[in-house]
């Protein structure tokens, strides 16, 4: 008997971590149910560093991938590849397969604690989803204040799609320009490029396509390079959140560029050929690239959580929703906005805010949880030439040594080390080949 017993004994514990991870692959009877809506900023810095052995986390997202928005404008003008800048969700790992939905969530019944949605790959498909706790992190859309064909003519910068069909154009306007029977009015309104907007991602896109002008465009198009023209359509500052001595010195920056002007101005209204001002005036165009704000997104509009005059969801300096009535419904990022601190609608505010939830949901008392508390790191933007902006708590200056900076922090902040390699190779690929102005 005695001998018999180490051996029952390791059964014993061999079954028991059978039964373990039987438990672990199923989700027990422990866990509760996590359900994160979006793989932006917040959703995906919140499923990075959640204790998944608290929680069954669920995602649902109409799009399978992070995307560093930092680097979308480098994209267009065939600085960086599309690949380089997106890592998708699944590569992080799920406990189940399942756990990932490619779906819209465009529904939610708070008392039920459930989660409508739509599949992203037939549209009918429905189901609904149950939480124990629910985070809101879906973004915003591109805002057009209803300006009469925005929507129809003009070109957003948020997501790897937009930043596609900005690169198709281009060239398609560039190729167009070079072929016989165009006129000279007609080649000159192809390449006159207007960008309306003169925040960080209207002003970074600029600025690339001045690089693309100026390394590139005159091997492939040199005819076509001193037609070429961008205006950017600013009806404030420059970069307004930025140091007022940077704003100034982009402005002035931006002038002395001969290919590139800024217009103080309105847009009332997008043509196919043209943008009409406040004015009156219009400018003949190419292309417009649209970059104003924010406008809040389906999902948002329709659910009956407390939402403030921008239509963002009135959370409490916990994230939590104000208005759920039984305190499961988080939200962060674009799409939330917390009542007694409003805080600027950028990528660094969601990412900080995607790491506190972590830390709170897995807290194991209340009374561990402290309130959301948000200090700025600091602004950087690139304006072209090796030149940039760095707007930092320490220190405020431009020049090549922001550029510098730029860089250096963007690479290390990309979502994994495969991205961490891709984008200095591109980077290389581009200094020494040029960019490339494959059309497909």
């Amino acid at each position: 008997v005695d001998m018999c017993r180490p051996v029952t004994v390791f059964v014993k514990l061999w079954a028991r971590g059978l039964a373990s991870a039987a438990a672990l692959r199923t989700g027990g009877g422990e866990r509760k149910r996590l359900v994160i809506l979006g793989t932006g900023w917040a959703g995906y810095s919140l499923f990075q560093k959640v204790n998944k052995r608290i929680f069954d986390v669920i995602v649902i997202s109409p799009r399978n991938h992070f995307l560093f928005t930092p680097l979308l404008a480098s994209t267009t003008v065939g600085t960086l590849e599309f690949r380089s800048i997106i890592e998708p969700i699944r590569n992080k790992g799920f406990r189940d397969e399942h756990h990932f939905h490619l779906s819209s969530a465009v529904g939610l019944d708070p008392e039920r604690q459930e989660v409508e949605c739509v599949s992203t790959l037939d549209s009918r498909l429905s189901y609904r989803v149950p939480y124990d706790y629910l985070v809101i992190g879906v973004g915003a859309n591109p805002n057009d204040f209803n300006v009469p064909g925005v929507k129809e003519h003009a070109f957003y910068l948020k997501e790897i799609s937009h930043a596609r069909r900005i690169r198709n154009q281009i060239l398609t306007n560039f190729e167009l320009a070079t072929q016989p029977g165009i006129s000279e009015e007609e080649r000159k309104r192809l390449l006159h490029f207007v960008i309306v907007g003169g925040g960080p991602t209207g002003v970074e896109f600029g600025a690339e396509f001045y690089d693309f002008l100026n390394q590139d465009v005159g091997k492939l198009y040199p005819d076509e390079q001193n037609t070429v023209q961008i205006t950017l359509i600013e009806a404030k500052d420059v970069l307004s959140s930025f140091d007022k001595k940077l704003r100034a010195y982009t402005e002035r920056l931006i002038k002395k560029r001969k290919s590139m002007k800024i217009v103080k101005a309105f847009v009332t209204k997008v043509d196919e050929n043209a943008v009409t001002l406040n004015d009156g005036s219009r400018i003949s165009c190419g292309m417009v690239v649209w970059s104003t704000g924010l406008a809040p997104r389906d999902f948002t509009k329709a659910i009956s959580l407390e939402k403030n005059k921008a239509g963002q969801i009135v959370v409490d300096q916990f994230l939590r929703a104000v208005s759920d009535p039984n305190q499961r419904v988080y939200a962060m990022g674009d799409c939330a906005c917390c009542s007694r601190e409003p805080l600027p609608c950028t990528a660094q505010v969601a990412e900080r805010q995607g790491r506190y939830l972590a830390t709170s949901l897995s807290a194991s008392s209340k009374e561990e949880v402290k309130p959301f508390v948000f200090q700025s790191s600091g602004m950087l933007a690139y304006i072209g030439g090796y030149q940039a902006l760095h707007d930092l708590p320490a220190a405020k200056s431009q020049g090549f040594h922001s550029w510098v900076l730029w860089r250096s922090a963007y690479t290390t902040r990309l979502g994994s080390w495969r991205l961490r390699m891709q984008v200095p190779i591109d980077w290389m690929k581009t200094y020494f080949f040029g960019r490339d102005t494959s059309r497909f």
